[in-house]
């Protein structure tokens, strides 16, 4: 039997901004089982990326529940939270993040530095993650010294460290050429194939095809949730 890792029941989310109130996220209920493959799509102001702030334990509802890998998340403090963004959940995002004086392999071992792991396992994780990624021969190279795609792998492989409960990538191709897209795009659905749940939030149809569903935002409810072929 198919389990949730994420339960979303009367999610609202609201903004004061000055005398005004903005309802960005209005009564969302969605589940995402566990090994989905989801793509996240909406126009601007659609609440997309409150929504995922909310996903990815950056930001909490101001009403309802959220239930991350049979955690109730919506109540944490910023520090519980904190927490469970660093076993449950790697991020891949757009601008690829990483911290430019030190190695791929020092950056894919990062989040195990916060796990509290020792030092020869953290660097024997990272590098069976980078290899997996096809970037053994680039473990002691800087973000400099890597081409874009390589860096969005160095990127994804850190956010596989940790084995969390799902991936999320935000706007993941957004700074690659579309060669250097399908690449990575052919990475995701490895990950994928391996059994891991992904979300990756996308304005692109060509990258939200790559999911076996596609839930899209407008004003802030859910407009469609479909599954692709």
């Amino acid at each position: 039997m198919e389990k949730p890792v994420i339960q979303l029941r009367n999610i609202v989310r609201n903004f004061p901004l000055g005398s005004q109130t903005v309802y960005v996220l209005k009564d969302i209920d969605l589940d995402i089982m566990e090994g989905e493959y989801v793509a996240l799509m909406g126009p601007s102001g659609s609440g997309k990326s409150t929504l995922m702030n909310l996903l990815g334990c950056l930001d909490t509802p101001t009403s309802g529940s959220y239930n991350l890998a049979n955690q109730d998340v919506s109540d944490m403090t910023d520090d519980q939270l904190a927490d469970i963004r660093n076993r449950e959940i790697g991020f891949v995002f757009q601008t690829f993040n990483l911290i430019p004086r030190q190695t791929a392999l020092q950056n894919v071992a990062l989040p195990l530095v916060y796990a509290g792991i020792g030092k020869a396992d953290r660097l024997q994780r990272a590098a069976e993650v980078l290899a997996d990624v096809g970037l053994d021969d680039r473990m002691d190279h800087q973000p400099n010294q890597l081409s874009g795609g390589q860096r969005q792998r160095v990127a994804i492989a850190r956010a596989l460290v940790n084995k969390p409960s799902m991936i999320l990538a935000d706007e993941p191709t957004g700074n690659l050429d579309s060669e250097t897209s399908a690449e990575i795009m052919k990475q995701f659905d490895a990950i994928h194939a391996q059994g891991n749940t992904l979300i990756v939030v996308t304005h692109e149809e060509e990258i939200a095809q790559h999911a076996k569903r596609i839930i899209r935002l407008k004003d802030g409810r859910v407009e469609s949730d479909t599954k692709t072929l």
